[in-house]
């Protein structure tokens, strides 16, 4: 067990999937939580296979068709919880929570034409009041220190550094049970 340490106050609350809406572009977006269909994990594969590989952090997402799926495999799974953003027929983005010890690591991806434009932001909430709905209470992550914007997402949705000794922020969330 790590001795992570996480806010006193909980963040959110925050809707579960599903939920709509409006991104700064005026497009519909939809989160779902993944429903392990094949539909869906090929949408999901080809928003990976176009994913830039300049915005690839700490070695995720994994370039080439073949490593994605074996990466997505690993993580579309029972234990771990995830939320995919849509835009009609196209992921636009994914989130999801992996099991670790006696917490839940979070890690977000924004194909690159939805960046900026507030997908981000609904996505992890959604991602944090699906986590919070099926029972998870704690969240960490770990960030690139010079990626800013990610920084200050993190800290938006109530995430709070928890060790910054390192190249990469550790930060960490502790979430509000669903009213």
């Amino acid at each position: 067990m790590t001795d992570r340490l996480y806010p006193d106050e909980s963040a959110g609350p925050y809707d579960p999937p599903p939920v709509t809406t409006t991104d700064d572009e005026g497009r519909t977006i939809e989160l779902r939580a993944f429903d392990g269909g094949d539909d869906e994990r090929e949408a999901l594969v080809a928003m990976y296979e176009d994913f830039d590989a300049a915005d690839r952090a700490q070695g995720i997402p994994p370039g080439g068709e073949h490593r994605i799926r074996e990466w997505l495999d690993s993580i579309l799974t029972d234990d771990c919880y995830n939320v995919l953003a849509w835009d009609g027929d196209e992921v636009a983005g994914h989130a999801t929570l992996v099991p670790d010890e006696d917490a839940y690591e979070l890690a977000i991806f924004v194909n690159q034409p939805y960046q900026g434009v507030g997908v981000g932001t609904v996505l992890i909430e959604t991602l944090l009041g699906h986590g919070a709905a099926a029972g998870v209470e704690r969240v960490w992550l770990s960030v690139e220190r010079w990626n800013r914007a990610a920084v200050g997402l993190y800290k938006k949705v109530g995430f709070e550094t928890s060790d910054a000794e390192s190249f990469e922020l550790e930060m960490a969330a502790r979430l509000a049970p669903p009213e």
